[in-house]
């Protein structure tokens, strides 16, 4: 596989796994829960999310050649990076009005 195309497929399965916590009701998107997720189990399964993302970007450098030493400098800027593939999900789930959601109305 060329090196462009395995990023690619990395940057795809990147935006699929940050935005699935906002656009499914289940952990992980397997596990049932028994209530609507709050935002900080939202939160905490974006930041699992994102380590295997990282366990996954590890293991394509591993299997082309040898491991660059990274800084923290590479961490901050991934997450980040993490984060604003997750915007839409964040759009999706909070910004616009489901028809299948009550809205609330003062009348």
């Amino acid at each position: 596989m060329s090196q462009s195309l395995v990023i690619g497929v990395l940057l795809l399965v990147s935006l699929l796994l940050a935005n699935l916590p906002f656009i499914s009701q289940r952990l992980f998107g397997i596990f049932a829960m028994p209530a609507k997720k709050s935002g900080w189990v939202r939160l905490a399964e974006l930041g699992a999310l994102y380590l295997v993302t990282g366990a996954i970007g590890l293991l394509l450098e591993h299997r082309a050649g040898q491991i660059a030493r990274q800084t923290w400098e590479f961490y901050a800027i991934t997450a980040a990076l993490f984060v604003t593939l997750a915007f839409p999900g964040f759009i999706y789930r909070y910004l616009l009005k489901h028809a299948d959601e009550p809205t609330s109305s003062g009348a």
